[in-house]
């Protein structure tokens, strides 16, 4: 679809583009980073990957083992 659109129209839709960007609002890592520091840390007790599951409700657990006769 580019490849049929002339470099006037690319550079105008790149212009849009960074027109939108631009609208976003912006906020310091220092200040982010520490807030998504304090959500995992908060959010920890409740993560299975860090406190494990529960055998019994274990959806790939061993449910037997294979023989080959």
């Amino acid at each position: 679809m580019a490849q049929d659109l002339s470099e006037k129209e690319l550079l105008r839709m790149e212009v849009e583009q960074l027109r939108k960007e631009v609208r976003n609002p912006r906020a310091p890592v220092s200040k982010t980073g520490k807030e998504i520091k304090d959500y995992v840390v908060a959010q920890a007790g409740n993560d299975p990957l860090l406190k494990g599951i529960p055998e019994d409700k274990n959806p790939f657990r061993e449910k037997g083992t294979c023989r080959i006769s």
